[in-house]
């Protein structure tokens, strides 16, 4: 094993070299081969992008390269993969030994994954996991290595990032926790940085930022990145060269500019097709649906005919299905010897706005921002401090909780997180029925062919029904939570970031499966999403929102064909754009200070009036929280 690894010569400037490589999963009734014959190389301060979709192998590449994939059932059946570590000696990542690989993850080669709850030790602080990183592998103290996680902090931009250190894990926002992640990664200031999907469930701002400090740090560090992501836009940021996989095989490689420019698989085409891209709806008044990624045959992806809009925008004089005014949520914080309430996160500060029927309100804004503490405080799943909720002439906050259950039947709420929020000890269809069970709609044979008939709306064959959480995919596991809130027949459905985590062909379906359902069944939607471009496809009415205020409302058109507000603006400027040679063109970043929603006790925020500007368009027109 030794001579092997001094017999490993890599170019000079050459961080890692991959030949061959293959990877199997042995099961008992068949052998999967995850990656085949894969070759590649990254250089000393070179971001190569490997591309795909949930399927492709590239998260598998990623594992391997880290020496992980052994402990999730999976073998390198053949192959060769050799480091330059820090110090300039070459290692064999292959043949070393478990023991050696402890020492090059963190040090020489570090990953960042790409959900970060499940990354992260929910029993120590965010302080304590960065630190231990930092002494375990450069040897310093425990205060020097806490100043050093509290610097790099700092330095991904997170408000408050002193307090954050002694916050454990469920106490961060999604936003806050991949930074926690990406400074522990970054701490040690490896040779090789492996990035699996780091942006994909981050707002479009803090995506920017990211993807900005990432770009940073490369040039000081003279890092080599390996980036993966089903995002053609981001690859169009960051990547010197791009790789594109399709179940399990490389089928396209070259550099950046070639790739975007004159494609030549077709799989790159169709992902290419498929970007949302800000501005498509221009001129448009109504929601569409998006193309459709088609790999074989036609390069381009097809929408199925006559199936591009819904119906008509809900007119101003009809009465809305669901009215919030005023709406407060704050949550309190303790400390000290007695744990006395000494400071409030203002989470909602005085929002209000209108549903319509059949209409789709669409909530954006960054992590923190308060737009789904807004959704979950409509069902009141989290209590409000102030306002009202009007919903079928009923004021929801005053509902004593015997009377919550009748209104849960009819505002129904889809998660982001489709694992976390279906049971995995019952099967599927049990999942979809319960709420039939529950309300006593339906019983016994009758709620089985309601079952059947719910998967066969959202798109799936009805024997699904016998099968668990862990065998569906992802975009297979949403499209079963949209079913189960469907069962009640509801008026309204709230989806909080249902789309976000997911490729760019299955996102496509479950909006246009949200769409034909409003269109099929009249469902109002308060779309909750930080992806502008998704929102844009799916709405009539927009509301952005900052620090708990909605600072600009109005219908989609004007939103984002004239938008009045800054921090809107500034929103939409930090979307990727699947086109490398913008790369180089100055955007407008939220770059300064994040202002934090934490008060002490008696210093209430200021809330600003909103101010009409064109028809059912409304914007805040003094700063917010100071900043905007």
């Amino acid at each position: 094993m030794v001579d092997r690894a001094n017999s490993l010569a890599l170019p000079e400037n050459r961080v890692v070299q991959v030949d061959d490589l293959t990877v199997r999963f042995v099961g008992s009734e068949r052998t999967v081969e995850a990656v085949r014959n894969l070759s590649f190389h990254v250089d000393r301060g070179e971001t190569l992008a490997i591309v795909g979709e949930s399927g492709s192998g590239k998260s598998v590449t990623s594992l391997a390269l880290m020496r992980l994939v052994e402990h999730g059932g999976g073998r390198i059946a053949q192959g060769s993969m050799a480091l330059r570590r820090r110090n300039g000696a070459v290692i064999d990542l292959v043949g070393s030994s478990q023991r050696v690989m402890r020492n090059v993850r963190g040090a020489d080669m570090a990953m960042i994954f790409q959900e970060p709850m499940t990354s992260l030790n929910p029993v120590f602080t965010a302080g304590d996991q960065i630190a231990e990183s930092i002494r375990q592998h450069q040897g310093k103290d425990a205060a020097a290595a806490r100043a050093e996680a509290l610097r790099m902090l700092e330095q991904v931009r997170i408000p408050e990032a002193k307090s954050v250190l002694d916050r454990y894990p469920h106490q961060l926002s999604g936003g806050m926790r991949q930074r926690v992640m990406i400074a522990m990664a970054l701490a040690c200031k490896p040779a090789l940085l492996i990035a699996d999907e780091p942006t994909t469930a981050l707002d479009v701002t803090i995506q920017a930022q990211i993807l900005q400090l990432i770009r940073q740090l490369q040039e000081e560090m003279h890092m080599g990145v390996v980036f993966i992501t089903h995002d053609m836009g981001v690859v169009a940021e960051v990547a010197d060269r791009v790789l594109v996989m399709y179940r399990g095989d490389k089928v396209e490689e070259g550099a950046s500019n070639q790739v975007f420019t004159a494609p030549q698989h077709s799989y790159t085409k169709a992902l290419l097709s498929a970007v949302p891209k800000l501005g498509a709806m221009e001129g448009t008044d109504l929601p569409a649906r998006f193309p459709l990624l088609q790999v074989e045959g036609s390069a381009q992806p097809v929408a199925e005919p006559g199936a591009t809009s819904t119906q008509e925008v809900p007119a101003a004089k009809r009465e809305p299905i669901l009215s919030v005014r005023n709406l407060v949520t704050r949550f309190d914080l303790r400390g000290g010897i007695l744990s006395r309430v000494q400071r409030r996160v203002h989470a909602v500060e005085q929002v209000s706005f209108d549903l319509y029927p059949g209409e789709t309100l669409s909530l954006v804004g960054e992590s923190g921002c308060g737009k789904s503490t807004t959704g979950r405080s409509l069902l009141r799943l989290v209590d409000s401090q102030g306002g009202e909720i009007k919903f079928g002439g009923r004021d929801i906050v005053r509902l004593k909780n015997s009377e919550l259950q009748s209104l849960r039947r009819d505002i129904q709420f889809v998660f982001q997180d489709p694992f976390a929020s279906l049971d995995p000890r019952v099967t599927v269809g049990f999942s979809i029925m319960e709420p039939l069970l529950v309300h006593g709609v339906a019983k016994g044979r009758d709620a089985e062919r309601r079952v059947a008939d719910l998967l066969e709306r959202v798109g799936m064959p009805p024997e699904m029904a016998q099968r668990y959480p862990h065998e569906f995919s992802g975009g297979q596991r949403q499209r079963i939570c949209i079913a189960r809130a469907l069962a009640l027949n509801p008026k309204v459905v709230i989806a909080d970031e249902s789309v976000s985590a997911l490729d760019v062909s299955i996102q496509a379906q479950i909006v246009n499966l949200l769409i034909d359902l409003q269109r099929d069944m009249g469902i109002s939607f308060l779309f909750i999403s930080h992806d502008m471009a998704v929102v844009e496809r799916v709405s009539h009415r927009v509301a952005v929102m900052y620090l708990g205020q909605i600072v600009e409302i109005g219908p989609r058109r004007a939103i984002f064909e004239n938008p009045q507000h800054p921090y809107t603006k500034k929103l939409m400027s930090a979307v990727p754009i699947a086109d490398p040679a913008r790369r180089h063109l100055k955007r407008t970043l939220l770059s300064d200070e994040i202002p934090s929603p934490i008060r002490k006790l008696g210093d209430e925020p200021v809330v600003q009036p909103l101010v009409q500007v064109g028809t059912d368009h409304f914007v805040a027109r003094h700063p917010v929280g100071g900043a905007y």
